[in-house]
C-alpha cells in the first residue's frame, strides 16, 4: 500500500479534540524486578489535525502530571516529588508529533515527548479503533497508542538498591493511550 492509496473507512479531515471522559493515559513499570506497578494520568488537552492524506496528521497533547494515580497515596506523593516528576516545577508533560508512517500494516506516530523539560523522540504504535456518530450527533474517532521509554532518559533517575539484588524501580516504562475525540464543526 502506498501513501497515495491509503484509505481508512470513516476517515474525515479536520480538527479533532480529545474527549477526556473517554480517554486515558496509563503506564506500567517493573517494581522490585518481580511485578509491575500501573498508574494513570489525566489528559489536560489534545488536538489532532487530520489532512487529506492521513500521513499528514498532526498531534499535540498535554498531560497533567499532578494527577498521577497508582492507587497508593504515599507512592503518588513520592512520584510528584523532586525525586521523580517534580510537579511543582513541571506540572505537565507534552507530546508533539513530527510525522506519521504506515509500515507493514501498522501506523506509527513519531514525535517529541517532553517530561521535566527534557525532550526526546519517541514512536507510538497506533491502532485505530474506528469512527462513528454518538447519540448526540458528534462524529467520533477512537484509537490506542503505545510506546516504551527509558525513564532515566527524561531525568527520572531515583531508585533504591534491593538487598536481594536489583533495584526497586525498572528503567523501562510502557505508556499506553486510549483515546476518543470529536471532530470540530
Amino acid at each position: 500500500m502506498t501513501d497515495s492509496t491509503l484509505e481508512i473507512p470513516g476517515y474525515k479531515t479536520g480538527t479533532w479534540v480529545l474527549d477526556p471522559a473517554h480517554s486515558e493515559v496509563t503506564f506500567s513499570v517493573r517494581h522490585m524486578m518481580i511485578s509491575k506497578v500501573r498508574g494513570s494520568f489525566g489528559v489536560k488537552s489534545a488536538t489532532i489535525v487530520t489532512g487529506s492524506n492521513p500521513l499528514e496528521t498532526t498531534v499535540e497533547a498535554t498531560v497533567d502530571v499532578t494527577s498521577v494515580d497508582t492507587k497508593d497515596e504515599g507512592r503518588d506523593g513520592h512520584l510528584r516529588s523532586a525525586d521523580f516528576f517534580d510537579v511543582e516545577t513541571y506540572p505537565t508533560m507534552t507530546f508533539r508529533s513530527t510525522g506519521v508512517r504506515y509500515e507493514k500494516g501498522d501506523f506509527l506516530v513519531d514525535g517529541d515527548l517532553t517530561i521535566k523539560d527534557v525532550t526526546k523522540p519517541v514512536t507510538f504504535e497506533l491502532e485505530l479503533g474506528g469512527f462513528g456518530t454518538d447519540p448526540w450527533g458528534n462524529y467520533k474517532a477512537g484509537a490506542t497508542a503505545k510506546t516504551v521509554i527509558n525513564r532515566e532518559d527524561f531525568g527520572l533517575t531515583w531508585n533504591a538498591a534491593l538487598e536481594t539484588g536489583g533495584v526497586l524501580v525498572g528503567k523501562d516504562v510502557t505508556i499506553e493511550l486510549d483515546l476518543q475525540g470529536s471532530i470540530q464543526a
